[in-house]
């Protein structure tokens, strides 16, 4: 008997469609279900129906954060540091550490709270036939071969077939993203995690745990996720950075040691131009920037759960988006009616209302009551006797008692109704299926209804035609988000039809493609091998997807990422949860359930798209700001380490010292937080890191900055005599003045394109935290404080200098950017000049 069962899991697919009476040989089971003995063999076997949770631990979680280019620099100067006892280096350098590792630590967990949520989702018991008798068993106890009972309201406990059913309503809205619940049928297959509003079955498990749709889902949510774009660029900066440091490291160390000095003194030189090589404020300055974007993201309704995703949604240039509640209403409308020969309006409405159930919870006729254009009509009415919905009839029917005669109504499939209608002559015939087969082609699905005067033959009314009608704003959205280079793909479970109809109404271009005809070029629907050439190209063109899979979605988003695009995705439902994750920027739209929020980078409070519109012109602004932040902090860190190498190696000076670095890190860094506040414009195409176009403008500006404090340091010698002893010491003064003036004056600089009083101006916090800066800058030099005092004439001297060149600084970057615009990165090296390599 374990031949068969071992091979059960693998299945699964299969297991779908063959006949019952197959099936039950396969799985060695019938309609007596299984005894305890095979049933415990079986969970012996082939593991629990539970989904396993991969647990971290967290303190290794946290230590992790201290694994990285960045902190590695960091680490070295710290250990160089206590070497050396500059215990006023040690506790800076340390707190400076310490930060970078907490501001990133809450951002973990993501995908464990996934998980979770989704376990939730899942029933605790379930009701199988054991032995030959009914009894409640643990859902994560349950196999394959069981024969298990469910019933209104029950939550679906594995993958099922119906052996029997009666009334049968399943909504898989949480799985599958259809608006309407499906009806069951023997031999049909439900799954794992959706939920009965209506009817009973008896059905036997085919797939449980992992290898049941709702367990490959959750796999797809671990296995999925993306290094950002950002960390991407933070790290390739500090490779960069790590690669230049030990070189000048080892250069400035053989030189002193050649020059005479002794290893403490190499080594003290080395930790200062360590500390020259860290830009140790740069993570934390970078995180407080997407922190101030998410809060204003807050205000706008888009809650930020993790942080890189600021700057992810700045770079979107594909959309994924779900269309049920998010492009659409979520609320089924009837629309206007075909209307038989001689039937009014009013006529089709109230027979369609007499023939719905008051109070019932399911969409049709909730959309059918509200669509009663004048309540009186029911007025002198009273249903007398009412059959529910049933899937064999597949109408309602309703007997009425009106103006002292008996009628009968009926509303439902089309075919049933019209197969009703016996007396219906041809032309009206053709007529009705005209009309379901227009509204068919439209997307929307067709209601018939129908009327009989007591126990005669029924009469035709009409056909209601219903639909998921667009959000109001949906097709402005839509255009908007073209505007700003974003391309919106439509994702939905719903049919192919609906789904081409909605993409007309909206505004979405290109074709509307079943998602089941890429899949099966793909080679793998679950995307863990690469999508092949048919795959690309068909999705990259199309501009949606109808009768969509979780395997589906998370294959939709890795092919487009495959091709260089930076894709968002948008979702509500269980069946979501992978591709949020994946996603360069998963967004939970409103009303999302815990697994989809848990899976998301941003949590939607508001119903639509127009919030993701604001999000994305909001972190465009925000990117704008970590841009010329990474631009000022690569040119000054070129500055300072350039400067303290050149001047050992070429003139035997050492320009600072260890304590003025890190004073100027305190300094500048520590203001610049405040340009998250400061006035941006967003690009209006998708934003990108350039790290070409970033490393060019840096590396000029650094470049020269390197000529002006040289130029500064001859002025001091040749002009005012700074040499031997104490003029060395004054002179270094003055270029700690110098640096930190400067520095700041680069910001200026770096934050705009073109001339630096260009729009936008600058925010009064950044101009004030500049200021505040400089002045105490100005303050330690001249009285001296760990550093030998300035007189204010070369104060006005270094100020002077500073501002000089910050014209010229200004001219220079102007040049660059002309360069870049005459010096285009090829299609062929786009994707690295743009996007970095990956991690």
């Amino acid at each position: 008997m374990g031949g068969a069962t071992d091979q059960i899991t693998r299945q699964s697919a299969d297991l779908s469609k063959v006949p019952m009476t197959e099936l039950a040989r396969i799985l060695e089971s019938g309609p007596q279900g299984l005894t305890s003995q095979e049933a415990a063999r079986r969970l012996t076997e082939n593991g629990p129906n539970a989904i396993a949770e991969e647990h971290q631990n967290s303190i290794l979680v946290f230590l992790s954060y201290f694994w990285a280019p960045i902190p590695w620099l960091i680490e070295i100067a710290l250990v160089l540091s206590l070497i050396l006892q500059h215990w006023p280096d040690v506790i800076i350098i340390a707190l400076l550490l310490l930060l970078n590792g907490l501001v990133g630590f809450y951002e973990e967990h993501q995908a464990a709270d996934t998980i979770a949520a989704l376990k939730q989702s899942l029933a605790v018991r379930a009701r199988a036939l054991r032995d030959g008798g009914w009894e409640d068993v643990p859902v994560a106890d349950l196999v394959v071969g069981d024969v298990v009972h469910v019933a209104l309201g029950d939550i679906v406990p594995a993958d099922i077939r119906i052996l029997k059913g009666a009334d049968l309503l399943v909504d898989q809205s949480a799985l599958t993203g259809e608006s309407l619940p499906i009806s069951g049928e023997t031999g049909g297959e439900l799954y794992s995690g959706s939920v009965l509003v209506h009817g009973h079955a008896d059905a036997m498990v085919v797939a449980v745990g992992v290898d049941s749709l709702f367990g490959r889902t959750t796999a797809l949510v671990q296995s999925a996720g993306t290094v950002s774009h950002f960390q991407r660029a933070v790290l390739r900066i500090g490779r960069i950075l790590i690669y230049a440091a030990l070189i000048l490291v080892f250069l400035t160390t053989v030189v002193s040691l050649l020059r005479g000095s002794s290893w403490l003194t190499a080594v003290e030189f080395g930790l200062v131009v360590i500390i020259a090589s860290v830009p140790v404020a740069m993570p934390a300055v970078l995180s407080v920037t997407m922190a101030v974007g998410a809060r204003k993201l807050a205000k706008e309704r888009a809650v930020v759960s993790h942080l890189p995703a600021v700057e992810e949604l700045g770079g979107i240039d594909v959309l994924c988006s779900d269309k049920t509640g998010t492009l659409t209403q979520n609320r089924i409308s009837v629309g206007t009616p075909w209307l038989a020969p001689g039937v009014s309006l009013n006529d089709i409405m109230r027979a369609t209302a007499l023939a719905t159930e008051p109070g019932s919870s399911d969409p049709i006729d909730r959309a059918a009551l509200a669509a009663l254009p004048d309540a009186h009509l029911l007025d002198g009415t009273t249903v007398t006797a009412f059959t529910p919905f049933d899937p064999v009839s597949k109408r309602t029917e309703a007997v009425v008692e009106m103006g002292g005669r008996t009628l009968r109504v009926t509303k439902g499939a089309p075919q049933a109704v019209a197969a009703l209608c016996t007396a219906a002559d041809d032309e009206t015939s053709r007529a009705f299926d005209g009309a379901v087969d227009g509204f068919a082609a439209r997307g929307d699905r067709a209601l018939g209804v129908a009327s009989a005067d007591g126990k005669g033959g029924w009469t035709l009314l009409g056909v209601l035609p219903l639909s998921d009608p667009p959000r109001e704003d949906s097709a402005e959205t839509i255009a908007a988000a073209k505007a700003l280079g974003v391309q919106v793909k439509m994702i939905t479970g719903d049919a192919l039809a609906i789904g081409r109809e909605v993409a007309r109404e909206v505004g979405i271009e290109g074709a509307i493609v079943d998602a089941n005809e890429f899949a099966t070029h793909s080679g793998d629907a679950t995307g863990s091998s690469d999508p092949s050439p048919e795959t690309v190209e068909q999705v990259e063109g199309a501009g949606g997807f109808a009768q969509v899979f979780p395997e589906h979605k998370y294959l939709i988003v890795r092919t487009l990422q495959s091709r260089g695009h930076i894709v968002g995705m948008t979702g509500d439902g269980v069946n979501d949860a992978p591709a949020l994750k994946q996603a360069d920027a998963g967004i939970a739209v409103s009303g999302a359930t815990d697994a989809a929020r848990a899976a998301a980078d941003v949590v939607l409070l508001s119903p639509g798209l127009s919030v993701i519109i604001t999000a994305i012109r909001l972190a465009r602004e925000m990117f704008k700001r970590m841009t010329s932040y990474t631009i000022y902090r690569i040119a000054e860190t070129i500055r300072v380490l350039l400067l303290v190498s050149v001047c050992v190696l070429a003139f035997g000076f050492r320009p600072v010292t260890a304590i003025m670095i890190v004073i100027l890190a305190l300094l500048n860094d520590g203001a610049l937080l405040s340009i998250a506040y400061d006035r941006a414009e967003g690009d209006p195409r998708p934003a990108a890191w350039d790290m070409r176009r970033v490393l060019v403008i840096a590396s000029s500006l650094g470049v020269l900055g390197v000529l002006e404090t040289l130029g500064l340091v001859l002025l001091g010698t040749t002009v005012f005599g700074l040499t031997g002893g104490a003029g060395l010491l004054v002179l270094q003064t003055m270029v700690f003045l110098k640096l930190s003036v400067s520095g700041h004056l680069t910001v200026f600089v770096a934050r705009t394109t073109g001339r630096f009083w260009t729009r936008p101006a600058p925010s009064w916090l950044l101009l004030a935290a500049v200021v505040t800066a400089q002045i105490v800058a100005t303050i330690i030099a001249v009285t001296g404080f760990l550093m030998a005092p300035l007189s204010w004439a070369l104060v006005g001297v270094v100020w002077g200098w500073s501002v000089v060149w910050f014209l010229v600084e200004d001219e220079v970057k102007i040049a660059a950017y002309a360069w870049l615009e005459r010096h285009p990165v090829t299609e062929a090296h786009r994707g690295v000049a743009q996007q970095s390599p990956p991690a």
